[in-house]
């Protein structure tokens, strides 16, 4: 699971371009996908979320209109405010309007927060468009653009410190600190879903009613996602400074689910767009506590990872094995008796944009003697995507794409018999049933996630052991129904038998009107 913040105005922006990525022309068809088609007038999209109920009007599973995006995510206005604000009588009040329309404050609009170096950098391009007989506006040369960049950097350096910098990496910091907006509004969070390659490999080659089981299951595992997400990481903050972190009535959100990439290769997954509103037991509406959500994001990608791998194994009776991952990374659990040479085939993509963002990485280490900071990285690869961007294809039913999949697969392994007695002996793996774990193997298995964390950290939080826990659970043959009680299990086990707290807060006895539902404190 992915997560990107939404900025204000940006996040409604990014959103219709979800929206437009989705083959909206195709309804009816035998996949689950069908489920996010709509009527003509209607985007593509569905609320998700049990604090839909916090919303008068709209419940988990309507359809999502572009206007009720507009509203929330482009304002922190209520999804419906435009029916809310007709129903009201002629006599309504300015408050009556207020209740119509607000989900507590709408999302602040801040004034030009330039600083002083972008405004020099600024200045400074300028200067170079007039020197050239340009307009003072022009664009200017990526490559003169990052020399300006970089000759101000070392100007603002001297200023700043009283001497040079002592090497690139301590002038890519000044640039990015420099370079930083101080505020911004931020709208909602995208969360992605995206299942591991040869699982979305068999779902574009599968017969239509497997490949809408394979789907299913991907629901499924996104919503228990979703639902740890709002058990354990959501949460907003009341009090001066926000010293109190509260329990809300559940995340509100729409949902996008996409069947392939930019380079038409299958690739099923689902943004999920989080709105930055949330409503405390007591009514009132709030933002996100954004650091938890961010803590919790490998904890809930594991949650989806393992609930996926354990809903494809009970439902089509799938085998997964442990195969190695990219360099640096964890080993990746695949479908077994999937070939793996269709994972190069169908990875043109991201091939694409890789090799080329490096080309340009190098290319600015030795233009501008300085690694490329974060912030020009992006910039680096959004030129690499743009640079490797195939024209949009015209959108394309299923049907369509799914023969254009298989022919694609009979060209890698050598014939539609070739594709069909893989298909086969995935969905009929010889491989054994993994065993139910007994007690031993919990003791040990919860020493065993500690040893793994402390070898890739000196310190951990909750969210580490929980990931690992839930890395570990889905190797065994736990009905997905058994699998958050045993990632529980072990968690509390490793953390309070085989790990040292480094501080504990003193004992405070708190009324429960300051606890949260775990009992916890609010502090």
């Amino acid at each position: 699971m992915g997560i990107k913040k939404l900025t204000a105005g940006w996040g409604y922006d990014y959103l219709t371009r979800q929206v437009a990525a989705m083959d909206s022309s195709e309804k009816g068809h035998t996949s689950l996908a069908s489920y996010y088609y709509t009527e003509k007038g209607e985007t593509p999209g569905v609320w998700v979320g049990r604090g839909m109920a916090g919303i008068e009007g709209l419940d988990a599973g309507d359809v999502v209109s572009e206007e009720q995006m507009k509203a929330l995510f482009g304002a922190g206005y209520h999804p419906l405010t435009k029916e809310r604000l007709a129903a009201l009588p002629p006599e309504a009040e300015a408050k009556d309007f207020a209740n119509a329309t607000n989900l507590g404050n709408p999302f602040p609009i801040y004034s030009p927060d330039v600083s002083p170096f972008r405004m020099e950098v600024a200045k400074r391009f300028a200067d170079y468009n007039l020197s050239i007989g340009n307009a003072a506006t022009a664009a200017v040369p990526r490559g003169e653009r990052g020399r300006i960049r970089t000759q101000v950097a070392r100007e603002f350096f001297l200023a700043e410190f009283g001497r040079d910098p002592l090497d690139a990496r301590e002038l890519a910091g000044l640039v990015a600190r420099l370079s930083r907006p101080k505020t911004t509004a931020v709208c909602g969070f995208d969360l992605t879903f995206s299942p591991v390659k040869l699982v979305s490999t068999l779902w574009a080659l599968a017969d239509p009613s497997t490949a809408a089981l394979i789907e299913r299951a991907h629901q499924k595992a996104m919503a228990g996602a979703l639902t740890y997400i709002e058990d354990h990481a959501l949460f907003t903050r009341l009090g001066a400074g926000g010293v109190r972190q509260v329990n809300v009535r559940g995340l509100v959100a729409a949902a996008f689910t996409h069947r392939d990439s930019r380079a038409s290769d299958p690739d099923l997954h689902t943004h999920v767009a989080v709105a930055n509103k949330v409503q405390t037991n007591e009514g009132r509406w709030l933002s996100i506590d954004g650091r938890v959500l961010f803590k919790a994001t490998v904890a809930a990608s594991e949650t989806y990872n393992t609930a996926l791998e354990r809903y494809l194994a009970a439902d089509l009776g799938l085998a997964f094995e442990s195969r190695a991952g990219t360099e640096g990374k964890r080993f990746v659990r695949e479908v077994v008796g999937v070939n793996a040479e269709l994972i190069e085939r169908w990875s043109s993509r991201r091939r694409s944009i890789e090799a080329r963002a490096s080309e340009l990485a190098e290319d600015f280490q030795q233009t501008h003697g300085r690694t490329p900071t974060a912030v020009e990285m992006t910039n680096l690869a959004d030129q690499a995507w743009a640079e490797t961007r195939q024209a949009k294809h015209s959108p394309r039913a299923l049907a369509d794409q799914r023969r254009a999949w298989r022919a694609q697969a009979e060209a890698v392994l050598g014939g539609a018999q070739a594709v069909g007695r893989m298909v086969a002996a995935a969905l009929h793996p010889s491989a054994t049933r993994a065993a139910l774990p007994n007690r031993q193997w919990y003791r040990n298995t919860a020493r065993q996630i500690i040893v793994t964390v402390e070898a890739e950290r000196s310190v951990w939080q909750y969210w580490h052991v929980h990931a690992e826990a839930k890395r570990i659970v889905r190797t065994t043959g736990l009905h997905p129904d058994q699998l958050e009680r045993a990632a529980d299990w072990l968690t509390r086990t490793a953390l309070d038998t085989h790990a040292v707290a480094i501080s504990r807060p003193a004992a405070v006895e708190e009324p429960e009107e300051l606890r949260r539902a775990d009992g916890s404190s609010v502090y």
